[in-house]
């Protein structure tokens, strides 16, 4: 059982290092954004400059460089991206696709990993609506693992995998939670985590850069719908992990890889309980603890 999250939060906090105008721990000052402002982490996880490989054949480490940066979703310090309304979460998508852009022109990063962690029972060290980017110099493992997946389909089906998988979940119906014009949130077939959803695009896309004006328009309100069912599902702001999965950038940009994001929230069956990944699902294989269409179900059944 978890405590409640905090409720009443202020717009601008003194003592918040990612609000406009205040010092950062690193030292560094906040300018007065007004919208979405993206800075290099102050302690980044990732180097610019490389640690000697090992050469044991038994323990074998490779050094990873890359690229870490905070991205404020907006100034105020009480809101959440799913409260931004329209223009502001549209602001955040085409954030994105920027960001994306600009690092996939590097040479020496290999994928970017966008992603947020929202609140204390996810890790988060601020309440002010912000992600992170990862830039790596090789392909993260979930990452590869995907790729490797939606190849091996493509190469056998001539299609993509993703999209092939939306067509059979739109004909079913029953792990369907929102729809837009251009996107489709659902609860996949294999969820581990209870009210685990995927967001998917109707048109094939290997990232964000590659969707038109018109499809980032059309995923802000699927993204403010999805989030507000979360929040209204037990009454809290739902915490989670959220991330984007697009095409790695050493490959090349075939139509097998189609973008989405996951999204991981750990609540079970109130706002205090969650669910542990432990025993059984840490030694052996992950156990659900509701089928995807009972939570698909609930999350169609917020009232908004």
């Amino acid at each position: 059982m978890e405590g409640r999250a905090p409720a009443n939060l202020p717009t601008h906090d003194a003592a918040c290092h990612l609000c406009p105008g205040n010092a950062r721990m690193g030292g560094a000052v906040n300018p007065g954004y007004a919208g979405v402002h993206v800075f290099a982490n102050d302690f980044p996880a990732l180097l610019g400059t490389s640690a000697p490989a090992s050469s044991d054949p038994l323990l074998r480490s490779e050094p990873e460089t890359g690229v870490c940066r905070v991205m404020c979703y907006a100034p105020r310090h009480d809101l959440a991206l799913g409260q931004l309304g329209g223009a502001g979460i549209a602001a955040v998508i085409d954030a994105w696709a920027a960001q994306f852009e600009d690092l996939a022109a590097r040479g020496d990063i290999a994928a970017v990993t966008m992603f947020e962690n929202r609140g204390e029972m996810m890790g988060a060290s601020s309440p002010h609506p912000h992600g992170q980017i990862w830039a790596t110099s090789s392909i993260p493992n979930e990452l590869a693992r995907e790729d490797a997946h939606q190849r091996a389909h493509w190469q056998a089906q001539n299609s993509p995998l993703l999209m092939d998988y939306l067509a059979r979940e739109m004909d079913i119906g029953l792990r369907i939670v929102c729809e837009s014009r251009d996107w489709v949130a659902l609860v996949p077939f294999w969820a581990v985590w209870p009210f685990e959803t995927l967001i998917l695009p109707r048109t094939p896309i290997p990232d964000l850069a590659r969707a038109s004006d018109a499809m980032r328009q059309s995923l802000a309100p699927l993204l403010e719908e999805l989030l507000a069912r979360y929040d209204g599902l037990f009454g809290v702001p739902m915490p989670y992990s959220m991330g984007w999965h697009q095409r790695p950038l050493q490959a090349d940009a075939a139509p097998h890889f189609v973008a989405h994001a996951h999204f991981y929230p750990p609540l079970l069956r109130s706002a205090t309980n969650r669910k542990f990944m432990v025993g059984f699902e840490m030694l052996s294989m992950p156990q659900r603890d509701m089928t995807p269409e009972s939570a698909a179900e609930r999350l169609r059944a917020v009232p908004l």
